[in-house]
């Protein structure tokens, strides 16, 4: 009897595959791939928000296919991240194009995958030859669905009266971001916020599972990061803020801050579930690009961070932690070879390193250190004695890259 796609070894073949796939840890490494894939062939959604968003689109997308793959059903509902990323793709100016590349790239990456996995198992041709027939009639249905749904949804994004705004204001931003040479008043007549000032550069997002399922819960997020930063205009700089939707539940934002005033030393209004990133105030159109490259690094570094980190960061406070995680390996070889016995992970070994910090940025002052810790100056020196015993030589024997290692571990933990 001939294997048809119907055929019950066909069945069972495929949902032994669904099972294993499902799996968490799996199913994490095919969108990764299926995400790389993408990306290699559109640049466009190298940014780190855009990438979150195709992440959540690419694994909704995986879960209602696979589940209808062992079904004789034909529909896929088009998951709201999904929605929420054609939604994204219209917010940042782009083309429709590009949503419908995103996903005819897709549709050859599954295939491409779903053929190795294949060829892996080394099954029969006959029962090879039909798998494939199933895999690439679902998918072709999938894809076919998908566009038809999500340009719609791209289509009605991009015809808001609200968005046409935004779309200009986002071309203006990118092409500011991109050092471009652009008429300053003008441009600032056209972002409703004046560029020929002092900028601190902001990057706000919300916790990964903070957001609501649904379109409302998309719409929320979005509103919510918006009245934050006005919130932190009013508290920490001069009232003018300009904002740009970077991803479904992330936004760029400059704030207008007068000479003179330090923001880190303001009280900043910032909760969960919201995250806030920010540069070094600076003046003018070098100013907001640069402070805005420096709130990405500061991002960069609290997504990394362990578990317990500040939801508002500067990034002077992290930048030496920034620069040295550039290389995981390295930084970690450094840590090891600085701290040695002081990177235990129990509580007593987490005192000695706190105030080994402490000190260090006291410039070695027990003193000083004290006071930062809120502890007797002779305890300070107690456990600088205990830290020298484990680490079996003078403090001050060593340089910059204590300080180094230190900052690094304040930062992502041992």
């Amino acid at each position: 009897m001939a294997v048809t796609a119907t055929s019950p070894v066909i069945r069972q073949w495929i949902a032994d595959f669904v099972a294993e796939t499902l799996h968490t840890e799996t199913l994490e490494q095919v969108v990764t791939r299926l995400d790389n894939a993408i990306i290699a062939r559109v640049p466009e959604l190298r940014d780190r928000d855009m990438r979150r968003d195709l992440a959540a689109s690419t694994r909704a997308h995986a879960l209602e296919v696979l589940s209808g793959l062992t079904q004789d059903r034909f529909d896929y509902p088009v998951p709201e991240q999904a929605h929420a990323f054609a939604r994204t793709i219209a917010r940042r100016g782009h083309d429709v194009r590009l949503l419908l590349r995103v996903y005819h790239i897709g549709q050859d990456a599954v295939v491409d995958y779903m053929s190795e996995v294949i060829d892996q198992r080394q099954l029969p041709q006959d029962i090879e030859r039909a798998v494939l027939l199933r895999l690439f009639e679902r998918t072709t249905r999938w894809v076919s669905a998908s566009v038809e749904t999500l340009t719609d949804t791209y289509m009605a994004e991009r015809e808001r009266g609200l968005r046409a705004a935004l779309n200009q204001r986002a071309e203006i931003v990118r092409a500011l971001l991109d050092g471009a040479e652009l008429d300053i008043e003008q441009a600032s007549a056209r972002l409703g916020y004046r560029l020929a000032q002092r900028h601190l550069a902001l990057v706000l997002w919300t916790d990964e599972d903070a957001v609501p399922a649904g379109p409302d819960g998309v719409d929320e997020a979005a509103a919510l990061l918006d009245r934050v930063a006005a919130r932190c205009a009013a508290a920490v700089g001069n009232g003018s803020v300009l904002t740009v939707p970077s991803g479904a539940t992330a936004l760029w934002a400059w704030i207008g801050v007068d000479d003179g005033v330090d923001p880190a030393s303001a009280p900043w209004p910032v909760e969960a579930p919201v995250r806030v990133a920010a540069g070094v105030p600076a003046a003018h159109a070098a100013g907001f690009r640069g402070g805005h490259r420096e709130a990405v690094a500061a991002r960069h570094v609290a997504e990394r961070a362990r578990p317990g980190t500040a939801r508002l960061l500067h990034y002077p406070e992290v930048e030496v932690a920034y620069l040295a995680g550039a290389d995981e390996i390295a930084m970690r070889a450094l840590i090891d070879r600085e701290l040695g016995a002081l990177t235990a992970p129990d509580a007593h070994t987490a005192r000695l390193r706190e105030t080994l910090h402490a000190y260090v940025r006291a410039r070695r002052s027990p003193d000083a250190a004290a006071k930062m810790l809120g502890v007797h100056k002779n305890t300070v020196r107690y456990r600088i004695q205990r830290i020298e015993e484990l680490l079996g030589h003078p403090i001050d024997q060593r340089g910059p890259r204590l300080d180094i290692a230190l900052d690094c571990v304040a930062v992502y933990g041992v």
